[in-house]
């Protein structure tokens, strides 16, 4: 009898076992705390020659990479912000390929901190196409820069007012309004935080690029970007032979991108010249995984 009850007693404890194995299994299971993208410029040569149209981005970024998420300029289709049959065709071929459209990143479209109020007024309602185009496109931000003339005062006024406009404009499509530090006093992370801070709208934000820093401390100023970050750009020249950026210490960057409690998309933006820009990309991947 005592054998018996034994023998159903670890039978039970072995059928409990099965059964809870598989949800360990779940719990084990460790969730990336960031996704990596792709942003078009990377492919910026390859484009300008010819050899890449902006059509088949997502199908070339999915099939050549391994990546699932695309960050376009809209310099490379600038002519089809407007053209629904194209911005379908482009919708249809990421869904295709299985890849997300992140964001569409602005250049061109004049300067938000411009003095001029008619021409700033301008520049703000040339904005407004993109962020159509982006809803339409499933993306979920923008990315527009901070530029004009004058004082750091001057221009945190005009571009807190444009900004203000464009997160307005963009909150009925949920399209957040980003900005890079991208040269100028946009690369001042503290003056790019307190333009944000005073814009104080919950759909604009940093798009902390870990290299447009050039007379201010790259590290610091990530730091400072990060608590508005709704995305990340992490750019990339050359490479030891480890395999580690020459110019940008990358653990040092994701590890205060992590400590901000940041989940999204990393974008990679390799700008070398000395290798090709798919070993480039390639390279800056491989990176970016070591600190998954």
């Amino acid at each position: 009898m005592n054998s018996r009850r034994e023998f159903l007693r670890n039978l039970g404890l072995i059928t409990a076992g099965a059964t809870l194995a598989p949800s360990l299994d779940v719990f084990a299971a460790k969730k990336d705390w960031f996704e990596i993208s792709l942003a078009e410029w990377s492919l910026h040569r390859t484009l300008y020659k010819g050899d890449l149209k902006n059509i088949d981005f997502p199908e070339f970024t999915a099939k050549t990479f391994g990546i699932y998420g695309v960050e376009y300029v809209n310099q490379f289709f600038k002519d089809k912000a407007k053209d629904m049959t194209y911005l379908k065709d482009l919708n249809n071929r990421a869904k295709d390929n299985g890849v997300k459209n992140v964001l569409i990143m602005i250049d061109g479209e004049g300067n938000l901190g411009d003095r001029d109020e008619a021409k700033r007024v301008e520049a703000v309602e040339n904005h407004y196409k993109w962020i159509d185009a982006a809803h339409f496109l499933g993306c979920h931000a923008v990315r527009v820069n901070a530029a004009g003339k004058g004082t750091k005062e001057e221009v945190k006024e005009q571009v807190v007012k444009s900004l203000s406009t464009l997160a307005d404009y963009g909150k009925k499509g949920k399209i957040s309004v980003v900005v890079e530090n991208h040269g100028g006093i946009s690369s001042h992370g503290d003056w790019l935080a307190d333009v944000l801070k005073s814009v104080g709208k919950k759909n604009c934000g940093s798009l902390p690029d870990f290299g447009n820093f050039y007379e201010y401390d790259r590290y610091q100023g990530v730091k400072e970007l990060m608590p508005y970050a709704k995305g990340v750009s992490a750019k990339s020249h050359a490479f030891d032979a480890n395999g580690n950026d020459t110019g940008i210490d990358y653990a040092k960057m994701m590890a205060i991108v992590k400590e901000a409690g940041y989940k999204g998309y990393v974008g990679i933006e390799f700008e070398g010249d000395k290798i090709s820009e798919v070993e480039g990309i390639k390279l800056t991947k491989a990176l970016l995984e070591k600190f998954k």
